[in-house]
């Protein structure tokens, strides 16, 4: 794979854990769901969703008694709210059996529900002994999952309301099925050379620091034992998308493709491309207006290299997300 070539995802389908109330399904304790237009209108036609919901699978019934985490002093506990029953070992085996067993699922993503004693994966109400309740739980399936499996892209629905964090999570969700695709194959150190070439300016944007250490460990892959290299490149990959990518970094990032080709634009073109780029920093146009110039210019002086970055495109452009960021 030459470092020019655009990655391309593999013919399967891109398949997202999903709590099951997410995509309509009746599960919830109050016999009702939580279908996120989002996740099944717009982001579902391009992903196959793999959905969970532990409480129904560790045997309560729909509707069923609610649920709540409850310190009880170091260690955190899953009650039913009026009977008081103690489900945290049957939970805690449940999320060890079925995380497990995910792993034959190949998932790229997770979404989870906000605010679930099972499947909240942050702020989640826990009570103490006087009732009043703290935001720093996390639901204990949650939990098992992200301790599994910790360079898998999580994130809940609630959050996924923030332009910036479902940009995010989604651009990850794309970036760890290509990462994961590539070492489930027979990898090479020239192949890893250009994939990391391809995604130089997207960890740019996300983080600089990132960007130079990276970049170091492909330096120095043929001194590193392979099983070693793969998955210390794969977490600091996947750690470094999370950081999200500020307007000031975009800016960085779009000055610096400018610089391939600013020297055959005629003084009118260099200004307005200096002007987009400033209007996006300004906070006047979204990201999709100076990407979409700057992709014009990659295209009309056919600039190799900018041409197979996959920062000009991390995910499908129907889904829009750049018009929001």
């Amino acid at each position: 794979m030459a470092a020019t070539e655009t990655i391309v995802i593999d013919d399967g389908p891109i398949r997202i854990g999903i709590s099951a109330c997410l995509i309509g399904r009746e599960v919830r304790f109050d016999g009702g769901h939580k279908r996120s237009d989002f996740l099944v209108d717009i982001f579902g036609p391009f992903v196959e969703f793999v959905p969970v919901c532990p409480e129904v699978e560790i045997g309560l019934g729909v509707p069923r008694e609610s649920l709540r985490l409850v310190r009880e002093n170091e260690a955190v506990r899953l009650v039913a709210n009026k009977s008081g029953a103690d489900l945290t070992g049957s939970m805690q085996r449940y999320a060890d059996r079925r995380t497990r067993a995910l792993a034959v699922e190949d998932l790229s993503g997770y979404v989870l529900k906000k605010d679930s004693p099972s499947c909240g994966m942050e702020r989640v109400r826990v009570y103490a002994g006087n009732g009043m309740p703290s935001r720093d739980g996390r639901g204990l399936y949650a939990d098992a999952l992200i301790r599994r499996y910790p360079n898998l892209p999580v994130e809940e629905e609630g959050r996924l309301n923030d332009a910036r964090l479902r940009e995010n999570f989604i651009e990850r969700v794309f970036a760890y099925r290509r990462i994961k695709t590539f070492f489930a194959a027979r990898w090479t150190i020239g192949g890893l050379v250009a994939i990391h070439t391809a995604h130089k300016l997207q960890l740019l944007a996300h983080s600089p620091s990132a960007y130079k250490d990276l970049g170091r460990m492909v330096a120095t892959a043929a001194t590193t034992p392979r099983d070693d290299l793969r998955d210390r490149y794969e977490s600091a990959f996947m750690d470094a998308l999370k950081r999200i990518a500020t307007p000031a970094r975009h800016v960085n990032v779009l000055q610096h493709m400018a610089g391939y080709f600013s020297d055959r634009l005629d003084q009118d073109s260099r200004r307005e491309l200096t002007a987009v780029i400033e209007d996006y920093r300004n906070g006047l146009v979204p990201l999709i207006v100076p990407i979409t110039l700057v992709r014009h210019y990659v295209r009309i002086f056919d600039v190799a290299y900018l041409r197979g970055q996959v920062y000009l495109e991390p995910h499908p452009k129907e889904l829009m997300l750049r018009n929001h960021v």
